[in-house]
């Protein structure tokens, strides 16, 4: 068959295309999925040798006149079509099994199956309420340019929310969280690209904050519900699942659920406590796309900065003191600013030295401690410089994010008459 030793995406599950090529074992075993595949379209047996299969075939059968039109995610799956597409797909579910070819072929067999039972195709169209757009949403890339999910969990405290989505206790309504699950994983891959170097995996951030407790069991067994179908019905779609703010409850709550879970499956897994998150983040994400109330740079509808805009960094050692200057040799502009600590417990102090050495110096912002991320801003009339004094009375050092820029501004003048 034409084109079967082609180089394509990374073995180890990668998030891009193929910059290296695949290991002997996992090239045989593409090579051997993509003949095993291609037989059995052009057979139109795609379904028939696996009885457990074989009477839920004619879902697909009805309504696919062309093993052309065969595809998934956009990708045709025909493997003698050529697209570029099609092998990353089908190395998702190989590595998703371990590289064991017949197994791959049914989670392959049992995926289509399922999206034609569950009417995935649609899925992206139906409301389930306004309330959720603020629960669940896509937003910046990590430093691979993989699209971020969030979800944050603490939303559901909110008895009407709550109600909607599950349901009274006697009328349990979980599908429908299950249903709204698979709506934003759908959602988030529009925006990957399956082609050569393209970026065909999503990174999930789970945020715990004021997360429901496990006496809310409809929503943690939703919740382990839905992580498990994805785990099967969308295989290495998910990069990392990134669990932050993460209360101790959790931990043994997570040991329980997911023993169920496969290891590879496990292994994505990354937990971080309330003091941990942004240091865990910024491991993966540059500072720029992390949200200001996770410790980094980014707000929403921003006026002043973009992600081009440079972020430099220091560090301030434990028990001492660490100052940042912006040195402005020209007036009439304003100075804009943003700066945050990994980890805060430290203090800050904004001052403008003016060069004149008969101009005071104006404090900006007095001393306070710092818990937040900070934005300023000052109109410069006289050359000097603007200095951040970060004070660090820990025994840990701290790492400091922060930009700056400048913006021509004419001085408003008040006209008394």
């Amino acid at each position: 068959m034409e084109n079967q030793d082609r180089n394509i995406t990374l073995e180890d599950g990668s998030a891009h295309g193929p910059d290296k090529k695949l290991k002997p074992y996992a090239k045989m075993a593409l090579i051997d999925f993509r003949l095993r595949l291609e037989k059995a379209m052009q057979a139109n047996d795609l379904f028939a040798k696996n009885e457990e299969l074989h009477s839920e075939a004619d879902l697909l059968e009805d309504d696919v006149l062309d093993i052309r039109d065969i595809s998934l995610w956009g990708v045709p799956l025909l493997p003698s079509e050529d697209h570029e597409g099609t092998d990353i797909i089908l190395l998702k579910f190989l590595r998703a099994r371990d590289f064991k070819v017949s197994e791959a072929l049914e989670l392959l067999q049992k995926t289509l199956i399922w999206r034609k039972e569950f009417g995935v195709d649609g899925i992206v169209e139906e409301d389930f309420g306004c309330d959720l757009k603020n629960v669940a949403f896509l937003d910046g890339s990590d430093k691979q340019g993989q699209p971020l999910s969030y979800i944050a969990y603490g939303s559901f405290k909110d008895k009407n929310l709550y109600q909607n989505m599950f349901g009274c206790v006697d009328n349990d309504n979980s599908d429908k969280f299950v249903r709204w699950s698979v709506q934003c994983m759908e959602r988030g891959i529009g925006n990957l690209s399956f082609k050569d170097g393209g970026v065909n995996s999503i990174v999930h951030i789970i945020d715990l904050k004021a997360c429901p407790g496990p006496d809310m069991k409809e929503l943690h067994s939703a919740s382990k519900r839905a992580i498990t179908l994805l785990q099967e019905k969308y295989p290495e779609i998910v990069l990392r699942y990134i669990f932050i703010n993460v209360p101790l409850w959790y931990y043994a709550y997570h040991a329980l659920s997911s023993r169920m879970l496969t290891q590879r499956m496990k292994s994505k897994f990354i937990f971080a406590r309330p003091s941990k998150v942004a240091k865990t983040l910024l491991k993966y994400i540059a500072p720029e796309y992390i949200p200001v109330q996770y410790g980094g740079l980014k707000r929403e509808n921003d006026q002043e900065f973009t992600p081009s805009d440079q972020v430099s960094d220091a560090t301030v050692e434990g028990g001492t003191i660490e100052t940042i200057k912006f040195p402005i040799s020209e007036p009439g502009v304003t100075i804009v600013w943003d700066i945050t600590v990994v980890g805060w417990d430290v203090t800050y102090q904004e001052e403008f030295i003016p060069d004149d050495e008969g101009s005071y110096t104006i404090v900006i912002q007095p001393e306070r401690k710092m818990s937040t991320t900070v934005r300023s801003s000052y109109y410069i009339n006289e050359p000097g410089k603007i200095q951040l004094t970060i004070t660090n009375n820990t025994f840990k050092k701290k790492k400091i994010l922060y930009r700056s820029i400048f913006k021509p501004t004419k001085p408003m003048y008040v006209n008394v008459s």
